[in-house]
């Protein structure tokens, strides 16, 4: 915390590279969510309009506070700079917990070729080791195949079962819970074989 700077995201490494979203990324983004809708179905409600997008980004903002609220990435494939996903830590606290919620999402037709799995990697790397969480929890539904795959195969802990836990399509809707401390976090687990369901 405290960091006033925002980073230039480095040289690809691997198939893809996170970086924030600005507001010129507002038609292509919501143009690839809306071609999206069947894929996120009830799993998931990314910005849609373009109040909802302006609202994201000022969320995305937050990171650069003196104690951050939100980490907001973009995940961009490397070959061609084409938006294929999103990662997010949500609702940073500070403290004795150094936690957050973690959110992420692929966009059509790039879903289920492991994209957004390499690229929360990235984002937990960031968490542990430039923000200096402690912790990050996601919540993942419990047909949501794809997504409890991603979440096993970084290595998040299932902790429980949560009925009711989030309000998403107009229905209050269970969630499965699950977290990662940083002492736990192996970022070459980013590198197993991507889950085969296509709705990560």
């Amino acid at each position: 915390p405290g960091r006033t700077r925002r980073p230039v995201p480095p040289r690809p490494a691997g198939r893809v590279y996170l970086r924030p979203p600005v507001a010129a990324d507002e038609a292509d983004f919501l143009a690839r969510v809306e071609a999206s809708r069947a894929l996120h179905g009830p799993w998931v409600h990314p910005p849609r309009t373009p109040a909802e997008f302006r609202y994201y980004l000022a969320r995305a903002a937050r990171e650069w506070d003196a104690l951050p609220g939100h980490a907001c990435r973009l995940v961009v494939r490397a070959t061609d700079d084409a938006v294929v996903g999103a990662a997010n830590l949500n609702n940073l606290l500070w403290g004795g917990l150094r936690a957050a919620q973690l959110g992420y999402y692929a966009l059509a037709p790039h879903a289920g070729r492991g994209y957004v799995r390499e690229g929360v990697a990235l984002l937990l790397t960031h968490a542990f080791r430039r923000l200096g969480l402690h912790r990050v929890e996601a919540a993942v539904q419990p047909g949501n195949a794809a997504s409890l795959a991603l979440v096993r195969a970084l290595g998040f802990r299932h902790e429980g079962t949560s009925p009711r836990y989030l309000k998403l399509a107009g229905q209050w809707r269970d969630h499965e819970r699950f977290a990662l401390h940083a002492e736990e976090w192996r970022p070459g687990r980013a590198g197993r074989r991507p889950p085969t369901p296509s709705t990560e």
